[in-house]
Order: C-alpha cells, then structure tokens, then sequence
C-alpha cells in the first residue's frame, strides 16, 4: 500500500525519508510558474523543483549558469503560491554558495523567507561541504546534488555520463556519505552508472532521486518540458516523454491563426 496515498496531506522531508524505508518511490518534476504548479501539485506529484534549469527552459541560455538569485526567487514564489501538498525545493543558482560560507546562508535564507519554500538544493560534496553545514546550522533543510553537476559544465567542458572510472566513482561515494552524515535530507543523482548509482543508495540512509542515473535510486525526476515533449531538440537516453504537447502546441497556435484570418473566430456564440 503506497504511503503518501493513504497517510499524507502534504510533503515534508520526513515523509521522503518514510518512503525510501516503507520502499515507495518519490516522483519529481520541475516547474517555474503558477499555472504548471496548480496542474502539477493536483496530481499528486511528491516533489516540485524549482531549479535552476529555468535558465534554459524559460530563458533560453545554453547553461544554467546566468540565472541570478533575484530570478530563482521570483520562479520560486509564483510556483509555492500554487502548492498545498507537494514538496517545493529550490535550487541555489550558481555562485551564491561556492567557496563563501556567509554568502551560502544569506541566499539560503532568502530564499526561504520571500519564497516560502520547504527546501534548498545545491551541487556538490565535500568543496560545499561548509556552506551545507552553514545552511543546516539555520534549520534549512538541504538536497544535495552529485553526479553531472550542471552549474560545473565549464570544469567538465562535457555533459557525458560522469564517475564511470574507479576514482571519480569512489570520489562521488564518499560525498554520498558526507553529505548523508552532514544532514542532507535527500540526493540527487545525475547522469552516472546504475550499478553505482544503486550502491549509492543502498550505503546511505537518505533517499536519492535519479536523473539518468537508473532505476536502483529511491525516485526520479525530470525537467517538466523535456517530459512533456515541449523542448523538443532535447533527447538524451534517460528521458521519456509522456506527451507530444510541443507540437500539440504549435498545431493549436495554426489553428488560431487559421480562424482569426479566414473571421472564423469569433463567431456568434463568441461576442457579447
């Protein structure tokens, strides 16, 4: 019997930590406004994201990297304005908790006090390890990020599948444990071998939600546009789409044209 669909009216990190032990699997989704919220916290959905992958989806840059903490903010406010039951974790954007503790605490606290979110999450181990402890030393619940850490894309100058050779393999292990025992309440996994992805799961007593990552994680999740069939250019073997809503889009945007010149629309029933 599944635990949230008979016990829980909204989402805490507890209640992940509850679904990794009673073996039911946590499904994430991004979203960045009100509307897509609405829709998705209606669903059931365990954990809404609000990441920075906004940039791109929303804004259009290539990488995650130009998204200001201002915007993140802003995305975060409109989509927690729609939730009742769901999780909401917003991500911190680059350069607002690398290499400077005090400035990791201010942006976290931000966050939470003009979102209203439940949760932070940001990328990487043991280099972060300071702001983590920082922003957990304030009572804010953290996710942590391993694997493909997108915000690092100019380190790796590649999006390939990381830590498939032993010592980037026993490197990303060990900031499983860190993270784990600093007091992160969960930990995303991107694009990295399954098998090890798996190990990672089982050594750790947090939940850890994959992306490319397979299905030996305790959830998944992905960008909603990619799902959905929206940003259509984007096709990497982990994702599958649930929909073909970019072209339905497109199609429906025809059809508007097509009535608006041919005075199809509106018609009779469709004015005052």
């Amino acid at each position: 019997m599944a635990y949230l669909q008979t016990d829980v009216t909204k989402v805490t990190t507890n209640v992940l930590k509850n679904m990794k032990l009673h073996g039911e699997k946590i499904a994430m989704l991004t979203a960045y406004d009100y509307s897509m919220a609405t829709l998705l916290d209606s669903t059931k959905i365990d954990v809404i994201l609000v990441g920075d992958s906004a940039a791109n989806v929303m804004e259009g840059y290539q990488t995650t990297l130009p998204i200001t903490l201002d915007e993140m903010i802003l995305y975060a406010s409109s989509v927690v304005r729609a939730v009742k039951r769901a999780l909401v974790v917003v991500d911190m954007p680059f350069g607002t908790y690398q290499g400077n503790s005090k400035l990791a605490l201010s942006s976290a606290i931000r966050i939470m006090k003009e979102t209203g979110a439940d949760a932070i999450k940001l990328e990487g181990g043991q280099e972060v390890l300071e702001s983590i402890t920082r922003i957990l030393s304030a009572g804010i619940p953290v996710m942590g990020h391993l694997g493909l850490t997108p915000q690092s894309i100019n380190k790796f100058g590649t999006y390939v599948v990381r830590a498939t050779e032993a010592d980037e393999a026993e490197r990303l292990i060990r900031d499983a444990h860190i993270l784990d025992e600093a007091g992160c309440f969960s930990l995303v996994l991107e694009k990295i071998p399954a098998k090890l992805a798996q190990q990672v799961t089982s050594e750790i007593s947090i939940p850890t939600i994959g992306i490319g990552a397979g299905s030996g994680v305790d959830g998944q999740v992905l960008v909603l546009q990619d799902m959905l069939g929206i940003t259509q250019q984007f096709k990497p073997r982990y994702l599958r789409t649930y929909g073909t809503f970019g072209e339905d889009i497109v199609n429906a945007v025809k059809n508007y044209i097509s009535d608006v010149k041919s005075v199809n629309f509106p018609n009779e029933k469709e004015q005052y």
